[in-house]
């Protein structure tokens, strides 16, 4: 199992708020894929998978914040 991680859009993030998840749980994507946006203080953002995968559990739902590197997705 790997974990997709809020990423770090900005050198001043700290947090940012999942605005829409492109992919559901149990869906495949691709490395590169968008699979989700995330909203920080300054923009809204497309955020593409960092590896080839299947979307296994959402922990962190759509309205929701997580701080920066925080697990928001399990993998497989």
């Amino acid at each position: 199992m790997q974990h997709i991680v809020m990423p770090r859009l900005g050198l001043t993030m700290e947090s940012g708020d999942i605005v829409q998840w492109r992919k559901r749980e149990g869906e495949s994507f691709e490395e590169g894929e968008i699979i989700l946006e995330v909203d920080t203080d300054k923009v809204t953002t497309e955020v593409p998978a960092p590896f080839t995968g299947k979307l296994v559990k959402i922990l962190v739902q759509e309205g929701e914040s997580a701080d920066v590197s925080a697990p928001i997705a399990e993998a497989e």
